[in-house]
């Protein structure tokens, strides 16, 4: 008797999991994450101080974002890699000279960017007074050192990347978020809990805060120390790069520089609008609760969750198959690669999208305990806008990876600028049509048009450079995934408004109806993709059902 199996399935047992491996460690690091972000509110708010913070806190990622995109990644970090895998004594003094030059790249950086803190913090805000961009830039002082242990961070986990130990460099992040979680303790124990006045920020609290943010990044670079130096890895600063050929590698990061940079610049723009909308917002409100930048992070947490879960570990383990393909032109390979990435990507990206228009608000209310209600509804309602963008932001996220393995860096730039400029255009129409409290709702909207607008224009020109398209199968399981999504949806909707009626309202209630509603939801999810034949859902199954046989039956005593 035999067995048909479809030819897009072959190997993709395999790919999930190596996939599954990847999440382990994304899992248990957003996870902690969102703890995090919970206490943060917790400690001070989402005001005023809020928002000083938030900004303070994201320039130094974004500062890394920018400096890496275009020197690190693009161009050190895959030297570094590849000469460090060769192992010989020429190889060795050449990594020695790029790493020497990737630390004082760093250092001179961070040391010009934590001068310069006064000038990004207005460059990401607008409509702070005096006293809220002192704080902000008091924050942003302490904060921005992070610049420089973010990039140790990369340059280790490469190293170790290299020497095939991928564990310690995708359990670190983990690290830094458990010393963020304790720095926030020792925090509410001194200072206590709920929304802090900018005018009642001492010099000791202030660096608490901010300290123990940055103490976090610190020990997520150094703790990837120890296992380089168990793999044999050391280094000796030496100088000079005459020679090295960094040429041809540097034209290359010429366009992602760029694409990183057009990003960039559409986030200050995103940045500066969540503030204005905050300010103009708690101008509306008296001061009460209203959304601004502060509001924005933890619903782009909630939003990049299912897409850093699933979609980036299983394009993580599809990419090395592509790039093979496209290296040998087996252009039909890379295209049922595509589109085995896409159907199972999907399976996720539709289910989260439902879950958080069904559940939003029950969501972010389990999620952020001693949060008020108003403040966890403006994070639902921001997120729900993002996540109508969550499928074609991970479509998208696979296409610019489809482009990347043919050594194509200047066509996701291309299409980076229109993406940018919808969301942008996008985000001020919000300030100036919406009401204060819808604005930062906006700006979740705009991120989801320009999400569609890129996938768009990913499709029209992948489409010339691989002839053509496995459509419709894609858009066949697309159609039934969305059935299946929208029929469960309806149904964990219904059964949350009932735990609500027979209930009330309070936390206990709200886990009640996210705990009712999300086992209706999947629940039903995965009976309505069994009764429209997905097979995908039997391929993502078929790791657990594997291992489930393989299990060594129980021996009597």
């Amino acid at each position: 008797m035999t067995t048909d199996v479809p030819a897009w399935a072959e190997g993709s047992a395999g790919l999930v999991r190596s996939s599954a491996v990847m999440v382990a460690g994304t899992a248990t690091s957003r996870v902690l994450g969102f703890v995090r972000a919970a206490m943060l509110l917790a400690a001070i708010g989402g005001l005023a101080s809020g928002d000083a913070f938030s900004v303070a806190n994201t320039v130094p990622n974004n500062m890394y974002i920018l400096l890496a995109g275009g020197v690190l990644n693009a161009v050190l970090v895959p030297q570094i890699t590849r000469a460090d895998a060769q192992g010989d004594a020429g190889a060795r003094e050449y990594v020695d000279r790029l790493i020497t030059m990737s630390v004082a790249l760093l250092g001179v950086a961070t040391i010009l960017l934590t001068a310069l803190a006064p000038l990004l913090v207005r460059l990401y805000s607008t409509r702070f007074d005096a006293q809220l961009l002192a704080l902000s830039t008091a924050f942003a002082v302490l904060c921005l050192p992070q610049v420089f242990f973010y990039g140790l961070y990369t340059l280790f986990g490469q190293l170790l990347n290299a020497r095939g130990s991928f564990g310690p460099y995708m359990w670190a992040p983990v690290v830094n978020n458990i010393v963020a979680i304790a720095g926030l303790a020792v925090f509410i124990a001194i200072a206590g809990h709920g929304v802090k006045d900018p005018g009642s920020w001492t010099a000791g609290t202030i660096v608490l805060l901010a300290g123990t943010a940055t103490a976090g990044v610190v020990a997520q670079a150094l703790v990837l120390i120890p296992s380089l130096r168990s793999r044999g890895f050391t280094w000796r600063p030496r100088w000079g790069l005459r020679g090295v050929g960094l040429g041809t590698a540097s034209r290359v990061a010429g366009w992602t520089f760029a694409a990183v940079l057009v990003a960039q610049l559409g986030f200050i723009i995103t940045s500066r609008v969540a503030t204005a909308g905050g300010v103009a917002a708690r101008a509306a409100a008296g001061n009460g609760v209203a959304p601004g930048k502060s509001i924005y992070d933890p619903a782009f947490l909630l939003f990049m969750l299912p897409h850093s879960l699933v979609t980036v570990s299983l394009v993580t383990a599809l990419f090395t198959r592509m790039a093979r393909a496209a290296a040998a032109d087996r252009i039909d390979d890379v295209r049922s690669d595509l589109s085995l990435g896409l159907r199972l990507t999907g399976v996720f990206t539709v289910l989260a999208t439902a879950a958080f228009l069904a559940l939003g608000p029950d969501l972010t209310a389990t999620l952020f305990p001693g949060t008020s209600s108003a403040q966890t509804r403006g994070i639902a309602y921001v997120a729900m806008a993002m996540m109508c963008g969550l499928v074609p932001f991970s479509a998208q996220y696979l296409f610019q990876r489809v482009f990347y393995v043919f050594e194509d860096a200047k066509t996701p730039f291309l299409i980076q600028v229109p993406v940018v400029l919808t969301w942008s255009l996008g985000n001020l129409l919000s300030l100036w049509l919406l009401p204060p409290q819808l604005i930062v709702v906006g700006i979740g909207v705009s991120m989801s048009v320009g999400a569609v607008v890129g996938a768009a224009l990913s499709v029209w020109l992948l489409r010339r450079r691989l002839h053509r398209l496995d459509g419709g199968p894609v858009l066949r399981t697309y159609a039934r995934l969305a059935i299946a999504a929208a029929a469960a949806g309806i149904a964990a909707w219904l059964a949350a408004r009932g735990v609500h009626l027979a209930a009330g309202g309070g936390w206990p209630a709200d886990v009640a109806a996210t705990v009712v509603g999300g086992t209706v939801l999947v629940g039903g999810y995965v009976l309505g993709l069994w009764a429209l034949r997905v097979e995908e859902l039997g391929e993502l199954l078929r790791p657990l059902i594997d291992r489930l046989h393989r299990r060594p039956p129980a021996t009597n005593p």
